[in-house]
């Protein structure tokens, strides 16, 4: 069974009962469900995520303290920690995970201060530009099944894509990062006989690339060891996961490099394709760097415009 499905069974067979009927008078303030940190929030998890941090469970998310005082949290977080221990075969763990609770009773601030350095969620153009994006991706994860006060859902919504600006000052640094490594310092390295620099080349080509198959599909890139999965869930570009892999997985001996190169021209093609059907960009070649200072130029804050075109990756 998957975490998001262990997890509402749990809920509605025993979290829902507790709620209705130890606590009806607080139930138009709360919010439940299961999204943050692990790989079930995001629908990734498999039989080997089933050896660490996996049991059932859920949030229950509780507003500010005028609104929801201190000792009702209490008896929410005592009533919590007495339902069953066991479910469907899985135990729940009697120690924290690494980095804080990921179940249990939550206040929402507390919550969204974590992931994005905001009780609220609201970011300054800084903010925007220095919140990690796998914090991000784990703000608007997983699922919320009922939200009887709407705070948790409303932050969710503000915060579920990169404002148009911060996202095509992204698209810009990491267009230009793209044309270095892959159309421009790849060859260089392999004629130069470096072949780690040319394997790094090659890596820092595909992370820009894959960042901004992300910021076109307007989603946010979640930590790394499952950004394959994500690129492979979406609508646009999500065929380039495989020859990812194929630059990533192989040598760059001999006429190897040659394929190897031609790959990520190839990508470049698609991807200058898909600016060009956004009207994101006015270059006409296919040059990666053109269509970066290009992207940076319809940025419409004159501030972000003006910032250096690396300062968003």
């Amino acid at each position: 069974m998957r975490g998001l499905e262990l997890s509402r069974a749990y809920f509605e067979e025993f979290g829902r009962p507790m709620l209705e009927e130890q606590f009806p008078e607080v139930q138009p303030y709360l919010a439940a469900g299961l999204c943050g940190s692990g790989s079930e929030c995001f629908g990734y998890d498999d039989e080997i995520s089933s050896d660490h941090d996996f049991e059932p469970g859920f949030c229950l998310f509780l507003p500010d303290e005028e609104t929801v005082d201190r000792r009702t949290a209490f008896l929410l977080e005592r009533a919590y920690a007495k339902l069953p221990k066991e479910f469907l075969g899985y135990s729940r763990s009697l120690m924290n995970p690494v980095g804080g609770a990921r179940h249990g009773v939550i206040r929402t601030a507390d919550f969204f201060r974590d992931k994005t350095g905001d009780e609220k969620g609201l970011l300054t153009l800084e903010g925007w530009l220095r919140v990690p994006e796998e914090s991000l991706a784990e703000a608007v994860n997983g699922e919320i099944w009922f939200d009887n006060f709407g705070e948790v859902t409303q932050i969710r919504q503000s915060l579920s894509c990169y404002p148009d600006d911060i996202r095509l000052k992204k698209l810009a640094g990491h267009l230009l990062l793209m044309g270095q490594s892959g159309q421009y310092n790849y060859q260089r390295c392999i004629r130069h006989g470096e072949q780690g620099a040319a394997q790094l080349a090659v890596y820092e080509f595909v992370r820009s690339a894959m960042e901004v198959i992300f910021l076109l599909n307007r989603r946010y890139q979640p930590y790394y060891k499952w950004s394959f999965r994500a690129l492979r869930e979406l609508p646009v570009l999500s065929l380039e996961a495989e020859l990812f892999e194929y630059l990533l997985t192989t040598d760059n001996d001999g006429d190897m490099s040659e394929e190897k190169y031609n790959v990520m021209e190839g990508i470049a093609s698609d991807v200058i394709d898909e600016l060009k059907d956004r009207e994101l960009s006015e270059a006409v070649c296919s040059d990666l760097e053109k269509h970066a200072y290009s992207v940076n130029d319809g940025i419409q804050d004159h501030a972000v415009r003006n910032l250096h075109i690396l300062a968003a990756v």
